[in-house]
């Protein structure tokens, strides 16, 4: 029976001739992740453990971006005890304020994870690594916590769901289109632990900005992990990048798939997520005329310099509309200093948005963004859910940076070409 290439991966990294879909397996960590809300409570069972060293120094990467800069003495108090936690094993990756960025932004940039590899992340979103052909999944803390001594997880080998993309999207369409697309189509709970495998010929026109916030959003399906083939377009971004040498898996021609999606790239219109579920999901042309009091573009989905670079083609020119605050995030301090390098910077600015220091604040209702009782906002993160972006009675409308941004232009949820 032939492997699928998350299967091919989790064989290598067991040291198995084949697994199969069900078995459970332990496998080898190329990297092990953190971030300043998970990282104390995986410290804490570290230390619980009676441990005294990290299996890897260079394999472990700690990410201070949730409440950084730090928002109050509670999240300062988590960062300075991963500092010190850093500091103490000399941990090579830590990243703080001034040199951080958010976490599913930075690791790639920075050549951190890569074709091959097999990766756990405290925290849900780290499947957003398979854009790179790697094995990359969210685990608990006590997991991270394993893994830091050990270098070793434990892993049931999920079964798989080919989604073949075909055809050539318009102006518009992107990476957070194609994933709500497909999250509407089967629902939050559509690849509940099962792999999400990409194909087909429309991924060339899937950019690693694209390929990267869906397999981010994976997670949104229930998937354990999403995962696309390495091609010309995974090595050029590695090229000079990724700091080992890059392993290539590709499934076996007689892969065995619970099912197969097709989704028609040209056909698709720019989608948006309304409250409380990814899955409840319109086309902009459906959506209606709603009412919005901010938009946020930016986060670990839409933070990338390509976001950015669509989002003031939008706004040069143009204000952001009386009663809505705009709020723009670069997803790390290379896509900050390229954005003020192009002068995107000066054009969100012109157009009355803030241009903020790289966090994850607003999307979870940290800060930096907070949603009061009965405000509405369109955001280009990946959740939405009750009282995601502060409180319960607020609204989450999720959408790519193109429907963000004429959105904040008008006023309310706004179809990019008819503004």
């Amino acid at each position: 029976m032939g492997m699928t290439m998350t299967q091919k991966i989790l064989a290598a990294h067991a040291g198995l001739p084949a697994v199969e879909a069900g078995q459970l397996i332990e496998a080898e960590l190329d990297l092990v992740l953190g971030n300043d809300i998970t990282s104390p409570v995986a410290i804490d069972g570290f230390e619980k453990c009676g441990a005294d060293s990290v299996f890897d120094r260079n394999r472990i990467a700690l990410v201070m971006d949730h409440f950084v800069p730090n928002k109050d003495i509670k999240s300062a108090e988590q960062c300075q005890r991963t500092r010190n936690f850093a500091r103490k094993y000399g941990i090579v990756n830590f990243f703080d304020a001034g040199r951080m960025g958010i976490e599913h932004a930075l690791l790639p940039e920075q050549g951190l994870v890569g074709p091959g590899d097999c990766i756990i992340g405290a925290d849900s979103h780290t499947c957003t690594y398979g854009a790179l052909g790697a094995f990359s999944t969210g685990v608990g803390s006590t997991d991270m916590a394993a893994g830091m001594i050990t270098g070793k997880a434990w892993f049931k080998v999920p079964s798989a769901i080919r989604v073949v993309l075909t055809g050539e999207p318009s102006r518009w369409i992107g990476g957070k289109d194609v994933i709500l697309y497909l999250i509407g189509k089967i629902g939050v709970d559509g690849a509940l632990y099962r792999s999400l495998e990409f194909t087909g010929e429309g991924l060339q026109y899937m950019g690693m900005a694209d390929r990267l916030t869906i397999a981010n959003m994976a997670i949104e399906a229930g998937a354990k992990n999403g995962i696309f083939p390495v091609d010309d377009i995974t090595m050029e971004y590695e090229n000079g990048r990724f700091q080992r040498k890059p392993v290539v898996y590709q499934a076996d021609p007689d892969a065995v798939y619970e099912s197969t999606v097709e989704i028609d790239l040209s056909a698709l219109r720019p989608i948006v997520a309304f409250p409380h579920l990814p899955s409840n999901t319109k086309t902009i042309d459906e959506a209606g005329r709603v009412k919005i009091d901010q938009s946020v573009i930016g986060s670990c989905t839409n933070g990338r310099i390509e976001d950015l670079r669509i989002a003031a083609s939008i706004l040069k020119g143009r204000q952001i509309a009386d009663g809505v605050r705009c709020i723009v995030i670069p997803a790390t301090q290379q896509i900050y200093l390229q954005a003020v390098r192009e002068g995107l910077a000066e054009i969100f600015v012109e157009a009355g948005a803030v241009f903020s220091t790289p966090t994850c604040g607003p999307c979870l209702g940290g800060h930096m963004g907070v949603l009061a009782k009965g405000e509405r906002a369109v955001s280009t993160t990946n959740r939405n859910f009750v009282g995601r972006m502060g409180h319960v009675k607020s609204e989450v409308y999720l959408a790519g940076p193109a429907v963000a941004a004429a959105s904040a232009v008008t006023g309310f949820l706004t179809d990019p070409d008819r503004i």
